[in-house]
């Protein structure tokens, strides 16, 4: 994600352009695998080692109240946290942990014509995420 789209998007939200908020969302980029926050505060003290605990988390509470990241939950109730804003759904692998996206608009379409068909009653669907669960069966990173 480019920096100025980042900056454009805070601005859009009524958010401030902070050196902390741009490094957050630079270290969910760059670590790409839906990180935890602790895995981001351990990135971001690399090149600012004076950065708070309590800074990072409340900034990352904003980013995803704001619609900026998303929080992506595992079996074991780890938050980790996704950049990518765009339709997509999660694998999630039960033996490592590790969370890969996932794109399939075919996929997509049919959840959302069954859920236009079907709906579900007393209750209006915002966003529909699949988090697939099982295990690759080949490392490929």
């Amino acid at each position: 994600m480019e920096t100025e789209k980042v900056k454009l998007r805070l601005k859009e939200k009524g958010l401030k352009v902070t050196p902390r908020r741009l490094s957050i969302i630079e270290a969910i980029v760059k670590i790409n695998t839906h990180p935890t926050a602790e895995e981001i505060i351990k990135f971001i003290r690399k090149h600012n080692p004076d950065i708070a605990t309590a800074t990072v988390y409340k900034a990352l509470g904003v980013l995803v109240r704001n619609k900026l990241l998303n929080k992506v939950g595992t079996e074991k109730d780890i938050i980790r946290y996704d950049a990518i804003l765009e339709n997509h759904h999660h694998l999630f692998c039960s033996d490592s942990d590790r969370i890969e996206d996932y794109r399939d608009e075919e996929l997509d379409d049919m959840i959302s014509n069954y859920f236009e068909r079907k709906g579900i009653p007393d209750f209006k669907i915002e966003d529909i995420k699949l988090q697939i669960t099982g295990r690759f069966t080949k490392e490929n990173k």
